[in-house]
């Protein structure tokens, strides 16, 4: 049997949890390290924290994308069953509901009645459910899919700072991490807003304020307990 290609939504949706995945890795064990590295030198330390980060991160990222999207999927599912259900109920009210959507699209009502009849006829589940859920019944999101790009995605971006901390120069190690860090941020935030079409300036400087954040702030708790 010939294995089900994805659709555009259920690849755009991988590509979601795989941005977010490295975006997350690079915020969460950039902010460990530095932390680390502010309290102390020893470049061990630092690496074995970013390690533990990475590893724990990971767990948590996967597992939190698994359940996170079955319950997506489940609540989908439940929607499904409630409109099969008003369908053999209630059908002229759907009826009436999808030209009435289709009406407020500026849409003349002669055509907007024509256009629901034609699809009612064709498939009347996915057309209500599409208009009144906003999603495709054909094209479940696979909660495991996005589970394994998590755990591809968060340690692969977890390698970019725990690189920097350790390779840079002790006297410049801080800095140059941050720098890399900032510069994979604006990265990652450009390819969000490219996923969910939005403003990419906009989102590429809240990604890069996020980081600067959390490293400033793991920063200065490090140098309470330098040593």
């Amino acid at each position: 049997m010939p294995r089900k290609k994805m659709s555009l939504a259920q690849k755009v949706n991988v590509l979601r949890a795989s941005v977010m995945g490295a975006n997350d890795g690079i915020i969460s064990v950039a902010g460990i390290v530095i932390g680390v590295a502010a309290a102390t030198s020893n470049p061990y330390s630092i690496l074995i924290s970013g390690l533990s980060g990475s590893l724990a991160g990971t767990i948590s990222m996967c597992m939190g994308e698994y359940v996170s999207v079955s319950t997506q999927k489940d609540s989908q599912k439940m929607a499904l069953i409630s409109e099969r259900q008003r369908l053999t109920d209630q059908y002229q009210q759907e009826f009436d509901y999808v030209q009435q959507q289709y009406e407020k699209q500026d849409i003349d009502p002669k055509l907007a009645n024509q256009a629901t009849r034609e699809l009612m006829d064709k498939d009347a589940l996915s057309t209500v459910v599409q208009e009144r859920y906003g999603f495709n019944p054909k094209e479940f999101t696979s909660p495991y899919a996005a589970a394994i790009a998590s755990f591809i995605s968060f340690p692969t971006g977890s390698i970019l700072p725990m690189v920097a901390v350790t390779m840079a120069p002790e006297h410049v190690r801080i800095f140059a991490t941050m720098i890399a860090v900032l510069i994979a941020l604006l990265i990652t935030g450009y390819f969000a807003a490219v996923l969910s079409k939005a403003n990419r300036v906009k989102s590429m400087l809240r990604n890069a304020t996020a980081g600067l954040l959390t490293m400033c702030v793991t920063y200065l708790i490090g140098q309470l307990f330098a040593r």
